[in-house]
């Protein structure tokens, strides 16, 4: 796992569990795969270790991870498309409808949202 920087808005394990399904649905995780151990996560970070625990518990919970006794954690093989579906699901309905009644309080149209990323893109 790479760095992380912890925001005082939200719980330790909450941002570690993101982080963990951001690498999973990013691929960097693959499915099957073992996850770094409690302990490991824990030194890296220098964390409590039941911090790292309560975060892979409600992976466990969303059947994201699987343990494996005498192995370790592991990515379930259908993890990344659980979350994908849960990440649409959130973005679609409780994200979006915030960012276009952003869109419409500010007066932007579609077309100058457009306008503004094509023009983004060629400046890179």
């Amino acid at each position: 796992m790479t760095a992380i920087k912890w925001n005082d808005q939200q719980p330790i394990f909450r941002q570690l569990k993101e982080k963990v399904v951001e690498l999973i649905i990013d691929g960097e995780v693959s499915e099957g795969e073992a996850v770094p151990s409690v302990r490991q996560v824990a030194a890296d970070y220098q964390i409590n270790p039941l911090t790292v625990s309560k975060a892979y518990q409600e992976l466990v919970d969303e059947s994201i991870l699987e343990k494996r006794r005498g192995l370790g954690m592991f990515v379930t093989e259908s993890a990344r498309e659980k979350l994908l579906e849960s990440e649409k699901d959130q973005f679609l309905n409780v994200e979006w409808p915030k960012i276009m009644q952003r869109v419409e309080r500010l007066g932007l149209s579609m077309q100058q949202l457009i306008d503004e990323k094509s023009t983004q893109v060629e400046d890179k």
